[in-house]
């Protein structure tokens, strides 16, 4: 054979294989992801649904109907037939709000998921532990659990963060797009902002010692990478990214280095991948496959157990073509299984994963029962503002 027809044969081969790799998964996937997703419960790791009911109604659920809300990527029927087992609902508020009424805004949120499980029992069931999870699973709910994103909603109060967990708070974010007066934000590391701090402030390595007193998880999404080091360096418990993919990918400020990734898995930690076209391809379009190829590079440098879902439905404008609403999850996790993950992989990823990292943050808890709560406050000259007063 002529050489030149030989190379182009070669190539339109090698061409229509990178076709099929990229083709959707079939019927036999489908059936297999559902069968598996019937076992384990799909846990993800942030949802802003909270903050629609906000801007769109003010908070008043009693005009709005979630079976039948059209408007956002979530609503009762596409929960359902996404397969969504348990979903940590965002409670979040602006970086507009620090300083001034954050507290109050994001205790507002914290009511309205209470509110929404009361509303819709049938569908939601609160949550607060990795025993409610699997209890909610169980019972065909969907378990409701509540993060908060962003520190600034603790206006640096070690008293508010205890508060918020006794009303079910379970994760905190521990920055948004601003620093706080104990921690610096993702975009320091984007020269858009100046670091204050060098990472965590003495204040934020208290903070990250009563988390771990109570309970409660450390959210890296959204920190740069001085705080992901810092705080996998010195937290007692395992760490998640809620919502955070693979900077190896795509090289965004906002994803996790590949160092970080194998800091993670040693730490017992997880990152749940963010689906938003920003942090998957880092322009206005992506399709599953690119996100599937996050969830691929992270297996291949730091193994499946770390990895989750963290699909950051309705806090983002631009979601993946086939991943439009979270009625796909299926979808994902099929194209998983016609990519060569296993039945044990997609279990781990789906939900084992978060249960373990959310079990030995428990355990650690239980481990520090004996410790007296830190009531140490941040010095006043850190905090000083109009807004605020002090009694010291």
């Amino acid at each position: 054979m002529h050489l030149g027809v030989f190379v182009r044969l070669c190539g339109l081969s090698w061409v229509m294989t990178c076709v099929a790799a990229r083709m959707l998964p079939n019927d036999t996937h489908i059936t297999r992801a559902l069968q598996l997703m019937s076992q384990t419960p799909l846990i993800d790791g942030h949802n802003d649904l909270p903050w629609q009911l906000r801007k769109l109604f003010n908070n008043q659920l009693n005009k709005v109907d979630l079976h039948t809300l059209n408007s956002t990527h979530t609503n009762i029927p596409k929960i359902k037939e996404g397969k969504l087992a348990a979903q940590f609902w965002s409670a979040y508020v602006p970086c507009n709000s620090q300083h001034k009424d954050a507290v109050r805004q994001t205790l507002e949120q914290i009511d309205v998921i209470h509110r929404m499980c009361q509303k819709y029992p049938e569908t939601f069931m609160f949550a607060s532990s990795s025993h409610d999870i699997l209890e909610a699973f169980h019972q065909n709910k969907t378990a409701s659990l509540i993060g908060v994103e962003g520190g600034h909603s603790l206006d640096s109060s070690l008293g508010t963060l205890r508060t918020m967990y006794h009303l079910g708070v379970r994760y905190l974010t521990l920055t948004h797009s601003c620093n706080t007066p104990w921690a610096d934000n993702w975009r320091v590391d984007t020269d858009l902002e100046p670091s204050q701090h060098n990472g965590l402030s003495p204040f934020g390595k208290q903070l990250i010692r009563e988390m771990n007193r109570l309970g409660m998880l450390i959210d890296l999404a959204h920190t740069p990478v001085a705080v992901m080091n810092q705080v996998l360096e010195m937290s007692q418990a395992p760490v998640i990214f809620s919502h955070s993919s693979a900077y190896g990918v795509c090289p965004h400020k906002r994803n996790v280095p590949d160092d970080i990734l194998r800091k993670v898995r040693d730490k017992g930690g997880i990152v749940m991948v963010n689906f938003y076209n920003d942090y998957v391809t880092d322009s206005p379009s992506a399709n599953i496959f690119n996100v599937a190829d996050h969830f691929d590079h992270i297996k291949n440098v730091a193994g499946a157990n770390i990895i989750g879902f963290g699909g950051d439905y309705d806090g983002v404008e631009n979601v993946p073509e086939g991943l439009e609403d979270v009625s796909k999850y299926p979808d994902l996790v099929a194209l998983l299984l016609k990519r060569g993950w296993s039945d044990e992989e997609v279990k781990s990823a789906l939900g084992e994963n978060l249960l373990r990292v959310f079990r030995a943050v428990e355990q650690t808890r239980d481990n520090l029962k004996g410790t007296d709560p830190d009531d140490v406050p941040i010095p006043d000259d850190q905090v000083k503002n109009s807004c605020r007063t002090s009694f010291s």
